[in-house]
């Protein structure tokens, strides 16, 4: 039987590690679906975009889920990534046998097609689901996003993924 994976990919913190509402949404939902037996892989490092505090952002998101009750043994090690694309290479590092996981991917719903065109690719030996989570910005912000997420996906179509 494959053990589940929930993969919570990282996004933006405060100098201070406070967690943004995207951050908060993605965890809330992966806190709504976890049962015991799952592991939870948690994404993010450092990053002038996401993360300029002194610790890696899935140190606060894991203190975030122990909060709300999870324990430190229900987590793997940080996948100390950058970005959508290092999320995926650290993963497949620390996910070494495909053949013994099953992935539930929480990302947000504006982010989740270009986290499906780089995973299918960079983690094709996996059974992964993704999830969506609806996002509660403010619909300027939103329109933002998916444009920039247009423009990353049409450019990995344009140029091909390297990793």
């Amino acid at each position: 039987m494959k053990k589940e994976v929930l993969v919570v990919l990282g996004s933006p913190n405060s100098p201070i590690g406070e967690l943004s509402d995207i951050s908060k949404n993605r965890l809330d939902y992966c806190r709504k679906i976890f049962t015991k037996g799952q592991l939870v892989l948690l994404t993010g490092g450092w990053g002038a975009h996401f993360n300029t505090s002194d610790k890696p952002h899935a140190f606060y998101g894991r203190a975030y889920l122990i909060n709300k009750g999870l324990s430190e043994k229900d987590f793997l090690e940080f996948a100390m990534s950058e970005n959508t694309v290092d999320d995926a290479v650290k993963i497949k590092a620390i996910l070494s046998e495909p053949k013994n996981a099953k992935l539930i991917v929480i990302t947000s719903d504006y982010h989740e097609d270009r986290v499906r065109l780089i995973f299918k690719e960079i983690l094709k030996e996996y059974e992964i689901s993704f999830v969506g989570v609806e996002s509660s910005l403010d619909e300027k912000r939103l329109h933002e996003l998916r444009k920039h997420e247009d423009k990353a996906i049409n450019a990995i179509k344009r140029n091909g993924l390297y990793y």
